[in-house]
C-alpha cells in the first residue's frame, strides 16, 4: 500500500513581522522533510504578499507583553513596560533590532522566505474575502501567489492536512 503525502496548511493572519516569521520557518522546514504546503493568507496576513507592504512589516511592541529586549540584543533580560511601547519610535526601533538580530543570525527575509518556498513548491493563496474588503487585486502581490481562493476552496485543497491558524 502506497504512503499517503503528508500534508501542512498555515492560515497567516497577522501581519507583524514576529508573526510573519513562525508559518515560515516552519514552511520551510515542511517543504524540506518532503510535506506538501499550503499557506493561505488573510485579513492583516496578506501584509506578507502585498507587494507594497512585503519590505515594510513591523514589530509593535504594544500589546506584545512577552517582548523581551534581550531577545532583540539589548543585554540584560528586560521586558517592555507595555506603557513604553506607545511612545512616538518605539514600533520603527523594535522593528529595527528584530531585523537587524535576523540578518545577524543569516534568517532570510520575509521576501527571500517567500520566494524560496514558491521555488520549492510551497502553495500560497490569497483569501477572496480580504482581498475583496481591502479592495487588493492578483497583481498587488509577489510573485508566487497561485490565486485568490475562498475559504472554502482552501478546505477543500487541503483536505488531511494539519492545520495551523498563526
Amino acid at each position: 500500500m502506497a504512503e499517503e503525502q503528508r500534508k501542512i496548511a498555515f492560515i497567516c493572519s497577522k501581519g507583524n513581522l514576529d508573526m510573519a516569521y513562525p508559518a515560515l520557518v516552519m514552511g520551510w522546514a515542511a517543504l524540506g522533510n518532503g510535506i506538501d504546503v499550503t499557506i493561505f493568507f488573510t485579513f492583516w496576513g496578506m501584509d506578507m504578499i502585498n507587494k507594497a507592504r512585503v519590505d515594510h512589516l513591523e514589530i509593535p511592541p504594544v500589546g506584545n507583553a512577552s517582548m523581551k529586549m534581550n531577545l532583540m540584543g539589548v543585554p540584560g533580560y528586560v521586558g517592555i513596560p507595555q506603557f513604553l511601547g506607545a511612545f512616538p519610535g518605539m514600533t520603527p526601533i523594535a522593528t529595527a533590532l528584530m531585523n537587524d538580530k535576523m540578518k545577524k543570525l543569516g534568517v532570510p527575509t520575509v521576501r527571500e522566505y517567500l520566494e524560496m518556498m514558491a521555488d520549492a513548491g510551497a502553495n500560497m493563496y490569497a483569501c477572496k474575502l480580504s482581498v475583496d474588503m481591502f479592495g487588493l487585486k492578483k497583481e498587488d502581490f509577489i510573485d508566487g501567489v497561485k490565486d485568490i481562493v475562498t475559504a472554502s476552496d482552501f478546505m477543500d485543497m487541503t483536505e488531511g492536512a494539519q492545520i495551523i491558524f498563526i
